[in-house]
């Protein structure tokens, strides 16, 4: 009687395909608690944004209505610049280090790791966003017609666009210096088209154009209606949806890029 010897990667647990709240939820956990031992992450993702409002606050001492106009587009920017560093670096650090390959040998589903990767930073998102939103409004005093609610929410969905950018371009670095190679092809673009130095109806057709579909566009789009209105309006919630909307996607395509294996 002849026997057949099963390859060791047959072996392993099938992956899951459903997405499960509890394995997600642990997932969070676990990363949590590797950024708790360690501080200068912690600082770079709270601090960060603060420091560098405080900063901006006062190289325009001389000219406060300067602040006021650029300032809650900053407020932003960001934290999802930061969140988008420290998530696609924390990500690809689990990956080379073989962490994230014996993750997934688990009954564990990608959408679970990554949904639990944005669970934690999206925690660490909402404590960066409330902080560098009151610094702004009642310590630096960002002038806002709005509510400094409307801000806070879309500088949290900022930062989370940040963190689901972060987790996807990490699939595609091979080392962390790759990681930061990332920035200036996905984020400095948005930076440049998104109307913060100039009205986006007053660049070039073409510009314009591409500036409609990046997600940092309406952002700033959205920070400049609370500057401009005392009520939530429509183009408000729109701006907050596509943003939102434009997270959720890159999450489900980090998901799905994901690798089982390190190469």
């Amino acid at each position: 009687m002849t026997t057949t010897t099963t390859p060791r990667a047959d072996l392993a647990p099938a992956p899951t395909s459903a997405l499960s709240l509890a394995r997600t939820t642990a997932t969070a956990a676990r990363v949590l608690r590797q950024l708790r031992h360690d501080p200068r992450t912690i600082a770079m993702l709270i601090l960060i944004p603060c420091v560098m409002l405080l900063l901006l606050r006062y190289v325009f001492d001389g000219s406060p209505r300067t602040f006021d106009s650029i300032g809650a587009s900053l407020l932003g920017i960001f934290p999802l610049i930061t969140m988008f560093l420290v998530t696609s670096i924390a990500t690809l650090r689990e990956r080379t280090s073989g962490t994230l390959e014996r993750l997934l040998a688990m009954p564990l589903g990608k959408g679970d790791l990554i949904a639990g990767y944005a669970l934690a930073f999206g925690a660490l998102a909402i404590i960066q966003s409330a902080l560098a939103t009151g610094l702004a409004v009642w310590f630096l005093g960002l002038d806002v017609i709005g509510s400094p609610w409307l801000l806070l929410l879309v500088a949290l969905l900022d930062a989370l666009l940040g963190t689901a950018l972060g987790l996807f371009v990490s699939a595609f670095a091979a080392s962390e210096f790759q990681a930061v190679q990332f920035m200036p092809a996905v984020i400095f673009p948005q930076l440049l088209l998104c109307g913060l130095f100039t009205p986006r109806d007053a660049m070039h057709p073409v510009l314009e154009a591409i500036s409609d579909v990046l997600p940092m566009s309406y952002a700033v789009d959205g920070m400049n209606e609370v500057l401009r209105h005392t009520d939530m309006t429509a183009t408000f919630v729109r701006d907050a949806l596509i943003v939102a909307g434009c997270a959720l996607l890159v999450l489900c395509l980090g998901a799905a890029t994901l690798r089982r294996r390190t190469v």
